[in-house]
């Protein structure tokens, strides 16, 4: 179903001539209302989705981006209303703090296009509310629409109150006018029942009046509600403004602090009220006003009439349009809030909300006069993040902050190791050094624009994830937005162009007319306060304190105690001792197909029922290898001070570099004098047996920690050591003590006045640190991991060793040293998946999901986090924790440690889902090609033990078995079947293409992988003999017509191999957002593997190893990922794109953004697939079960209506047709199989892969390894064929006949009679559940069109008969065309027409065009050789995306108000995995300029952050300033920056490349020539007056070489001289 549709551009004509919409066009609409129902334990949110939509008529062209076709939303609301209404008004009244709810806060996600104009003169105007509405319609493809495409997800705009309108309105009706300085103005919903409305309206007055304020009048707002849309308009409030005035203060600060304990009050009394849900203040002040709602865009200024009267004057406006994730988008959601227009996420929501309310009692300040219980509570998980950051950035203004000050605090920038802060700004430092310890960063990707009426300003996370550009006119007027080009404005009246870099902030002072940057806003904040004095005198420092050198136990004791605390021989020799001796965590590979920790026969530490989350879609992982240098893991310990007052002693902690100590620093931590550390000891006793020991024992723990602290203690430590160990006296598993401790603390309210810090002997993997921190750990004493480091480096064994040179040696020091380092990697890697940068913000905001654990023990320890599936209860958890116990003081415990076998199969040990014996039938069967052996197979499945959670599940039917003969055809339900995305790299050639050629006899789907594929394989064989092709020859079975392309061709965050003509072949395109084996990681191909093919694939250099980034350089929000949906439906509309994610709570929240970016299909993984390498902690420990990623996107899809709009793809650990039937069941519409199509093809699972040493040759790019490749195409035909014919005899026995029958049919599962080890308590209703079924059969959603982009720009181009005569007959052509920011992707769709038609290189005509205007995001992607693109104007961000050839040049228009060479005129990550071409920029770029560049030219006038990051080939010229963190993973190509003041070489990451002047003649010619082909092209006067100076600027210019560059005849002076022994010398 496309998106746009010519039927209704003419509808949308006549929406913006301001007709309303006639009734014919709503009579095909069914809606779906947003409803609060709990199933079970886990309360879902039905919702209303969408597709977006673009809506801009510009008169000047014939161009419409018109509106979508009205389709039916999936479901009937025929659900009872009034019972809900009813159920969701029974409010808890009582304010004591509870721990934020994880599954409250993934209902509601956001991500937004916001910006504010402002006048410098505070001259208010009506033009300034016509310019931010026309700014707000250009931002329409930044928002989403809901199932009725009608109602917006929310837009908004903040202005100051429109006196002049009021006092008209007051006139009229016979009021006097306002007195503007004592009258307070608020916008309020209110609800639509005439009695609720009295009621609410009563309350509200008898507030105010009791405040001693009098209500003036109520002014009902006039809005014309035929323009919202019809889903809108069901909760569409009563909106009023009611007038009230404040005779008794003069201050407007006080005037304001009256208003809001006013408005916070009238929120406590709704609380237990029955209109409690339907009233909200949008603001309520006596300086701004809000006018938002479900609205789109071009929508909000003719719903308000207000808003179309030039009466309304302001002199600023903050304008926001929300593209909101999941959502039932809700009329207060809607932005901007009271302060605040947020574009981001807030990753550490939860852990945040947790520690506003602990702060609850200590916050104070005598402006409240003694009344700060009345304006409590600060935080609200029901909300979303934007409003809570709103909320407590409300607080600190009215407690006396400045706006400014308040949001560095809660935002602050990276600071640590800023080469301009640490020597220009050291006030600044000491700043955000004081506030460090008491404030938790609200940390993620954002922008934030705010005002107070006086001051407007926006700032930019740390990261600088998130465009923001600003520009100021000459008459004086100053815009920020999220985008260029969104208001039409001459250069020549524009005197300056910017951008926000990562950290920044720009405020304007209304009252002065003053623009501060950066700097100077900080620098005046910081001067406030002798911050840096009180810094020095009272924050401590932890010195660090050498590790012991000697054992301080026996072996004997040391064996005792890792049993009785859990260990296994794996643990000691494959984690503790590789980590001891390499300083990193291991890596393995083969996924995790061991069961999960609940299903288990053997005991586990409580640790692994927990899986961290991870970022994917709504929030960008962030790069903790190439990024580093914005996250920290320092930590503060000790009581936290009233945020509200400044003073010295707040600052009174001690400080600590990182969360592991060891002996020593715990010991100085017990001495510090003012910490007052109180050791608690975690042992319960079991003398009066198991039942309910645990439980009490945590209570009186609990109850100790609260009386240290009530007597001063400011450290708690929870220690397990003890001298000797006690039978009847087992510890507490220590995650559940800290956890209990901290929840205790904060529901107590004195979380805030104390740190925890864990002594423990259970605590020796990332994965567990990580854990103890998310619940509230502050640091962590690991010492029998330790002590295990020092037994490992004084044994016999590795003393042997390293004498022999069998191992690198290390002392028993750096053995300690290393392991502590890698646990910090670790670290930093587990926090950057969730896109969290500082471990302080990490600490207590419980970012994992629990798979096992019942209501009882997340109530009493890790409350608020989401257990879906509930499990064991306090006193089965304690006989777990007793069984690794006894083994300490049993007779017959061996004398050296178990091995479980959780990471490696071995004999006698836990299950493997992928285990030998498993593999030699499966060969033997699809070998020998016989039914028999394929039975004996299916038998071994259905024998195995409990493995996963669809084991627990079993059919039912209630109709009669039919013959198999009746139902549909093996060969139909293969076309269903998909491949896993495995890279040609990762594993060889022959694997890669035989199991192409095996998908593609079958009709089913191979995947690409991550590392592009060889053209060769895309046209069919038509030169087989005996089946041997001379086309592929290291292949055997192959037959004529066979074709070895990937149908699914995987575009990924290293762009690996994508190239337009790779695009252009595809029959579908996927996204890889997270992989199963490592969500929230990019991919890791070591070097060994990088042969000379794969490099030429991937256009890198061989032997280098190829890491891909995180996904965040063009995927790091909703709004991005589907900009790139947009390009690749832009460059190949034949091709169906998908999403590939990972199971994960909220991935339904996820996969609606999805669905409403306009992706075909959807792809869920299961934790348990991958492949390749990958770290230990990372396969074991993220990622969720497909079984339920599954249910929640289907059913989230189902609710929103979108479930008809893609295809529901799920993968992971597939082995059968029982697997088959039972994700159809669950609401899959196609199946991949990853590992076992490997194993089909010949694997025996040796879990080498990583190595390079692949025994069968699957896996390796050794030569002589792969002669061994066994398989050949016909076993996975094999294999796949008596797959679907399980299914259909399985069918046939449920008496189905087709697969479209069952899918969604969750009525056909039942739960299994199966007893499980370790508890009986596991609920499995939730996969059971069911909303309802698709309108449509599967079929029918899988051969729908491919979604279109609607009308674009190429079309119009490509129609022009110059320009198609160009392409066909390869002649020259020259166009002009204007061009908008709503134009996007623009050229894209032309480069794929000629890649598909030429390749990447043989079109030999030119296709010259030039553009004048602001382009929209990805102008130019993916351009081909002869495409000569030329803008004048600016652009937006991804500029040159993946472009293979050809030429742009960005110029601003002549005569420009500014000087070209400071301006920024294009956005961030330009040139991202251009694979060749040339690009000329006048003036600067964003940040990550040329990410992943491999042959790309460019020559820019100044770059931001993290330029020429992760290049491979290629050369970058930039002739002005560059901001911090350049050429950080660069292994390949040059880049040239020009010095003038000599600040670049502290900018530089030093990892890999070298820096030196331009020496080499040969590079100095390459460097001149590029300069002058930009001055020739761009006319830069930058360029010019350096070509005339040549040998003044000459010496200033830096060389950035990496080392597979430095025998280049460009870097390397002495070239000519030096013979090619010296050379391969040198390299080597």
């Amino acid at each position: 179903m496309s998106l746009h549709s010519a039927s209704h551009v003419v509808q949308s004509v006549k929406l913006f001539a301001g007709n309303p919409i006639n009734d014919s066009c709503k009579k095909d609409l069914v809606f779906v209302d947003f409803v609060g129902l709990c199933a079970g334990k886990k309360c879902k949110k039905s919702s209303g989705g969408g597709r977006r939509r673009v809506g801009s008529v510009n008169s000047r062209r014939n161009h419409f981006l018109g509106s979508n076709k009205n389709w039916a939303s999936s479901i009937q609301s025929v659900i009872d209303l009034e019972r809900v209404t009813n159920a969701s008004t029974q409010h808890s009244s009582d304010l004591k703090p509870k721990a934020a709810n994880l599954a409250d806060i993934l209902a509601e996600k956001g991500e937004c296009g916001v910006g504010f104009i402002a006048n410098l003169d505070n001259k208010a105007s009506y033009g300034i509310v016509q310019d931010a509405l026309k700014a707000l319609g250009c931002m329409e493809h930044r928002g989403g629409c809901g199932a009725d495409n009608d109602s917006g997800d929310g837009s908004g705009i903040m202005t100051s109150i429109p006196w002049d309108l009021f006092n008209k309105w007051a006139h009229d009706q016979g009021m006097a006018s306002f007195d503007q300085l004592h009258t307070g103005v608020g916008m309020v919903f209110l609800p639509k029942d005439d009695d609720l409305l009295k009621q609410a309206q009563q309350a509200i007055l008898d507030i105010f009046k009791q405040e001693g304020l009098e209500v003036l009048g109520w002014r009902p707002v006039p809005v014309d509600a035929s323009v919202v849309g019809f889903y809108a308009k069901e909760t569409m409030p009563n909106i009023q403004q009611v007038f009230v005035q404040i005779s008794k203060e003069e201050n407007i600060d006080d005037i304001e602090r009256e208003l809001y304990i006013c408005r916070k009050l009238i929120e406590r009394a709704a609380t237990s009220a029955a209109w409690g849900n339907d009233v909200y203040f949008c603001s309520l002040s006596n300086q701004t006003i809000v006018y938002k709602g479900m609205l789109r865009s071009e929508i909000l200024g003719r719903f308000y009439f207000d808003l179309q009267n030039d009466v309304y004057k302001t002199p600023f406006a903050i304008y926001h349009r929300r593209y909101s994730t999941n959502t039932s988008p809700r009329w207060p959601l809607a932005q901007p809030m009271r302060f605040l227009g947020h574009n981001g996420e807030i990753n550490t929501i939860q852990g945040n909300l947790n520690w506003m309310q602990s702060r609850e009692t200590s916050l104070k300040s005598p402006v409240w006069r003694g009344r700060e219980n009345e304006i409590r509570p600060f935080g609200n998980s029901k909300a979303s993040d934007s409003a809570n950051l709103d909320s407590a950035a409300e607080l600190l203004i009215r407690s006396g902050r400045n706006p400014e000050e308040a949001l560095m605090l809660l935002v602050p920038e990276a600071y640590k190791n800023h080469p301009t802060l640490m020597i220009k700004y050291p006030e600044v430092v000491d700043f955000y050094d004081y506030y460090k310890g008491q404030m938790e960063p609200w940390d993620g990707p954002a922008l934030l624009l705010f005002s107070d009426g006086k001051t407007v300003g926006a700032c930019l996370d740390r990261n600088g994830l998130r465009p923001a550009r600003y520009w100021r006119t000459v008459d004086n007027v100053v815009y920020v937005a999220s985008e260029v080009g969104v208001l039409p404005i001459e250069d020549s009246k524009v005197v300056m162009k910017g951008r926000l870099g990562p950290g920044m902030m720009i405020t304007v002072d209304l009252t002065s007319g003053q623009v501060f940057e950066n700097t100077e806003v900080k620098k005046r904040v910081a001067q406030l306060n002798p911050y840096g004095k009180w810094v020095s005198e009272n924050l401590r420092s932890l010195k660090a304190v050498n590790f012991l050198s000697s054992t301080v136990m026996d072996n004997e004791t040391i064996l005792k105690r890792q049993q009785a605390y859990g260990y296994s021989s794996e643990d000691v020799q494959m984690v503790i001792e590789s980590m001891a001796s390499q300083g990193k965590e291991p890596t393995f590979c083969m996924g995790d197909d061991i069961p999960l920790a609940v299903l288990s026969r053997r005991p586990h530490m409580l640790y692994d029922y927990f899986k961290q989350r991870f970022a994917q879609v709504t929030n960008p992982a962030i790069d903790p290898l190439r990024e580093g240098l914005v996250m920290s893991l320092e930590v503060n310990l000790g009581k936290r001070g009233n945020i509200l007052e400044v003073g010295p002693e707040n600052v009174s902690q001690v400080i600590l570099s990182n969360p592991v100590l060891n002996e020593g620093e715990l010991e100085s931590l017990l001495k510090d004098p003012f910490l007052k550390a109180q050791i608690l000891p975690t042992f319960f006793s079991i003398r009066k047996g198991i039942e309910g020991s645990l439980e009490k024992r945590l209570y009186k723990l609990c109850e100790a920690a609260d009386e240290a602290v009530r007597n001063g203690a400011q450290l708690l430590v929870l220690s397990d050591r003890s001298d000797e160990l006690d039978a009847t006296k087992p510890a507490i598993p220590i995650l559940l003590a800290v956890g209990a401790v901290h929840q205790h603390l904060i529901q107590n309210g004195l979380r805030m006045q104390t740190s925890i810090v864990a002594d423990t002997a259970q605590c020796f993997s990332t994965h567990q640190f990580a854990c103890l921190i998310g619940y509230g750990a502050s640091a962590i004493c690991p010492y029998l991991a330790l002590e295990t480091c020092r037994q490992w480096r004084l044994s016999t064994k590795t003393v042997n060793l390293m004498r022999n040179g069998k191992m690198p040696t290390v002392t028993i020091e750096q053995a300690q040293k290393n392991f502590c380092k890698s646990v910090r990697s670790g670290l930093m890697k587990i926090l950057s998946k969730m896109g969290i940068s500082l471990l302080s913000s990490y600490c207590g905001a419980q970012i994992f999901e629990i798979y096992g654990l019942g209501k009882d023990i997340v109530d009493i320890a890790f409350c608020g986090s989401v257990s879906s599936i509930g499990g064991l209860t306090l006193d089965e958890l304690a006989r777990e924790t007793l069984s690794f116990w006894v083994k300490a003081f049993s007779e017959d415990t061996a004398k050296r440690l178990e091995n479980f076998g959780f990471i490696q199969f071995r004999p006698g040990g836990e299950y493997h889902g992928n285990n030998p014996e498993m593999s030699k039938l499966l060969h033997k069967a699809v070998r020998q090609k016989s039914e028999t052996a394929y039975l004996v197979y299916q038998q071994h499945l259905a024998n195995r033990p409990v493995n996963v959670l669809r084991d627990l599940i079993e059919f039912t039917s209630d109709r009669a078995p039919i013959p198999v003969g009746r139902v549909e055809p093996a060969l139909s339900i293969v076309k269903r079947f998909c491949t896993g995305g495995m890279s040609l790299g990762a594993i060889s050639r022959e694997t890669h293409e035989a199991i192409a050629i095996a998908m593609n006899r079958l009709g089913g789907k191979s995947n690409s992988g991550e590392g592009g594929e060889d053209p060769i394989r895309w046209s069919p064989l038509t030169d087989v003999v005996d089946g041997y092709s001379p086309t592929l020859p290291h292949l055997k079975g192959l037959q004529n017509g066979d074709t070895a392309t990937s149908a699914i061709k995987q575009v990924a965050s290293g762009r690996f191999g994508v190239t337009p003509t790779f695009l252009a072949n595809a029959d579908q395109l996927e996204i890889k957002i997270a992989q199963g084996a490592k969500p929230g990681e990019g991919g890791q191909l070591p070097g060994k593997k990088v042969s000379a093919y794969i490099a030429r694939l991937r256009n890198s250099k061989p032997g280098v190893p190829l890491i891909s980034p995180p996904p965040h350089h063009d995927i790091y929000s909703i709004e991005d990922l589907a900009q790139l949906i947009y390009d690749l439906h832009q460059v190949n509309p034949r091709a169906k794109v998908s999403v590939k994610l990972v199971a994960e709570a909220g991935i339904g929240t996820v996969a609606s953004g999805v669905a409403k970016g306009n992706a075909d299909i959807i792809q869920i993984s299961g934790h348990d697939g991958g492949t390749g390498a990958s770290p230990v902690s990372s396969i074991k420990h993220a990622g969720g079960p497909w079984e339920l990623g599954l249910t929640e996107s289907h059913q989230t899809l189902i609710s929103n209506g979108l479930r008809e709009r893609v295809i529901l793809r799920v993968d992971g650990g597939f082995k059968s047709g029982f697997d088959v039937l039972m994700a159809a069941a669950m609401g899959a519409d196609e199946y991949g199989f990853g590992s076992v199509a490997m194993i089909a093809t010949g694997c025996v699972m040796a879990r080498i892969c990583h190595t390079n040493n692949c025994p069968v040759g699957v896996a390796s790019q050794r030569e002589e390894l792969r002669a061994r490749f066994p398989g050949v195409p016909g076993d996975l035909v094999n294999y796949f064929l008596y797959v679907a014919e399980e299914v259909r005899g399985m069918l046939a026995q449920l008496g189905y006949e087709k697969l479209d029958d069952v899918i969604g049919h969750t009525e056909l599962l039942k739960p299994r009679d199966v007893s499980l080890m370790k508890t009986q308590h596991l609920d499995l209703s939730y996969i059971l559940s069911n909303v309802g079924l698709p309108k449509w059969s599967s079929t029918v959603i899988r051969n729908q069109e491919v979604h279109s982009n609607g009308p674009v720009l190429d079309d119009t181009l490509l129609a022009d008969p110059e320009v198609a005569n160009a392409i066909d007959n390869e002649t020259v052509v020259n166009k002009s065309v204007k061009i908008y920011n709503v134009d996007r992707a623009v050229c894209g769709r032309i480069a794929g027409t000629i890649a598909k038609k030429y390749g990447d290189t043989g079109f030999a005509g030119q296709v010259n065009l030039t553009f004048t205007g602001s382009a929209g995001q990805s102008f130019a992607c993916f351009l081909t050789p002869g495409m000569n693109i030329r803008l004048v104007g600016e652009a937006n961000d991804y500029v040159g995306k993946g472009m293979a050839g050809g030429e742009v040049v960005v110029t601003p228009e002549e005569n420009p108000g500014f000087a070209p060479e400071d301006a920024t005129i294009v956005g961030n990550t330009c040139l991202y995995g251009a694979t060749g071409g040339q690009l000329f920029v006048r003036g600067k770029a964003g940040e990550r300029f040329a990410v992943r560049n491999s042959l790309a030219e460019a020559v820019v006038e100044g770059a931001g952050d993290h330029s020429c990051e992760y290049m491979t080939g290629g050369c970058v010229v930039v002739l002005g300033k560059v901001g911090r963190n350049v050429a950080a993973g660069m292994t390949g190509g040059l880049a040239y920056i020009l010095d003038e003041d000599n600040t670049l070489i502290p900018k530089v990451n030093k990892e890999i490349v070298k820096i030196q002047r331009v020496v080499a003649p040969v590079g100095q010619m390459q460097l001149k020539n590029l300069i002058e082909a930009h001055v020739e092209k761009t006319g830069s006067s930058k360029g010019a007056e350096i070509l005339k100076e040549w040998d003044t600027y000459l010496p200033l210019f830096w060389q950035l070489v990496p080392p597979s560059e430095e025998d280049t005849p460009e870097a390397c002076a002495d070239y000519e001289e030096t013979t090619s022994g010296q050379v391969t010398l040198q390299s080597a």
